[in-house]
């Protein structure tokens, strides 16, 4: 288990990248962060032996981990994303080859709208991820949906690969 905090403070909060606004990102700074974040991983793997990890991420958490997803392909073994949106306005060609990956949506979410979850599946989908896309009905928060969701998606990955 890692569990990286981001190195951004946005008013005291840490996140993984700025934001120019609500939705806005400096996609400058999501690039760098994300190497940086790929890195991180890259070397924890090698220092403790571990695996291609799942990344589990919520909000900006989830946005990181598409970023890595799409420019450090080989990083990760698949994720959970929670209410992410597109990261990047113009996204290299990735090769995801089958990689897993659960996006969960929010029907009533005031910050993802619907055509960008549906965006961001389908530019997971054509680099070779498998993608499960669901949308719930929340908004931009968690729900006990969302936990049962990932666990249940969680169980099928690791059965799948035993």
């Amino acid at each position: 288990l890692l569990s990286p905090r981001g190195r951004v403070l946005e008013h005291g909060m840490p996140r993984f990248f700025r934001r120019l606004a609500e939705g806005v990102f400096d996609e400058e700074d999501v690039r760098q962060r994300a190497r940086e974040l790929g890195d991180f991983i890259a070397d924890a793997r090698e220092q403790y032996g571990i695996a291609a990890p799942v990344a589990v991420g919520f909000s900006n958490g989830a946005n990181i981990a598409a970023a890595l997803l799409l420019l450090k392909p080989d990083v990760l073994a698949g994720a959970i994303l929670l209410r992410a949106m597109v990261p990047l306005s113009a996204p290299p060609k990735a090769e995801l080859a089958g990689k897993p990956v659960l996006l969960l949506s929010g029907q009533a979410d005031p910050i993802v709208t619907a055509s960008n979850s549906a965006k961001l599946a389908t530019l997971l989908s054509d680099a070779g991820a498998r993608v499960d896309h669901k949308v719930l009905p929340a908004g931009h928060q968690l729900s006990q949906a969302d936990v049962t969701l990932a666990r249940e998606w969680i169980g099928n990955v690791h059965a799948k690969a035993a």
